[in-house]
């Protein structure tokens, strides 16, 4: 098992420098869901109260997950994709996008790409590559896609004259738009050439009754960067695939999207109330 090994010297403030228990992130508040250990009281405190809100949350993060596993499946085995751009990568569990991918091609190249010191420590020591590919992780956010694009480890890593899938999964909705998500995702998809791929997932409010929906749109402008959902309609959604193919069965709720190998029987849209979606740039 190898590595790609990060170059910390262009990160001249230490991630561990950075954490702050007692703020809400969404990495350990999304491993809290998932049932994992790598969270905190604040963490714990925000997944409660946005359970409240939406008692589902959990289904919802699982689903998610496993629609990254199957978009993941997919590329690396129809599309015939061997390099990943992972971008809000969270706290590593089990089939992670290079598990995935290198099951299927070993020679699989990934980068991750996350903001929290946390999930960074956790991904250096267990995101191990197989012999053939590399990973590597970059410690960035969304919001700044020239520092992901220019990072030295994403050059030695990805050859971006070959096609990337690029994996933005629930991650978008912690983009408010007064940081303009659009053209962050528009920056990434211009690098990378005809071919690469953009699969994605975000939490929408369509499926809320109408006082719940209000209530998160008034926490989202309301909000500070860590804690608040985003959430968003599907028609807005559907512009971070502009000038993109999408494939079957194009955007749909992830508990749906080619899940017919799933187990039975699956949770409803209205139970996931996120939705996903696959495309290709011509």
């Amino acid at each position: 098992m190898t590595t790609e090994v990060p170059d910390t010297a262009t990160d001249p403030v230490h991630p561990s420098d950075r954490i702050d228990t007692s703020v809400a992130h969404p990495a350990r508040r999304y491993n809290y869901w998932l049932g994992g250990k790598d969270n905190f009281a604040a963490d714990r405190e925000s997944g409660d109260r946005m359970a409240e809100l939406f008692p589902s949350i959990r289904i919802s993060a699982l689903e998610n997950r496993r629609f990254l596993q199957r978009a993941v499946g997919h590329l690396a085995r129809e599309a015939g994709i061997r390099q990943f751009l992972d971008v809000g990568t969270g706290i590593p569990t089990a089939n992670n996008t290079h598990e995935v991918a290198q099951g299927i091609a070993p020679a699989s190249r990934v980068v991750y790409v996350d903001n929290d010191p946390i999930v960074l420590a956790h991904a250096r020591a267990l995101l191990t590559s197989s012999a053939e590919g590399a990973t590597a992780y970059i410690d960035a956010d969304l919001r700044d896609p020239d520092k992901i694009l220019s990072h030295p480890d994403l050059r030695r890593t990805l050859d971006l004259s070959q096609p990337v899938g690029l994996m933005l999964v629930a991650v978008l909705h912690f983009v408010p738009d007064a940081d303009d998500p659009y053209a962050a995702v528009t920056r990434l998809l211009d690098a990378l050439p005809a071919g690469s791929y953009l699969a994605a997932s975000h939490a929408t409010h369509d499926y809320l009754p109408p006082h719940l929906a209000q209530e998160a749109k008034a926490s989202a402008r309301g909000g500070g960067p860590h804690g608040i959902i985003n959430l968003r309609s599907r028609d807005e959604f559907t512009r971070f695939f502009t000038g993109l193919e999408l494939i079957e069965p194009g955007i749909s709720s992830v508990a749906e999207w080619r899940a017919g190998t799933e187990p039975q029987p699956r949770p409803s849209v209205v139970e996931v109330s996120m939705y996903g979606g696959v495309a290709r740039k011509p």
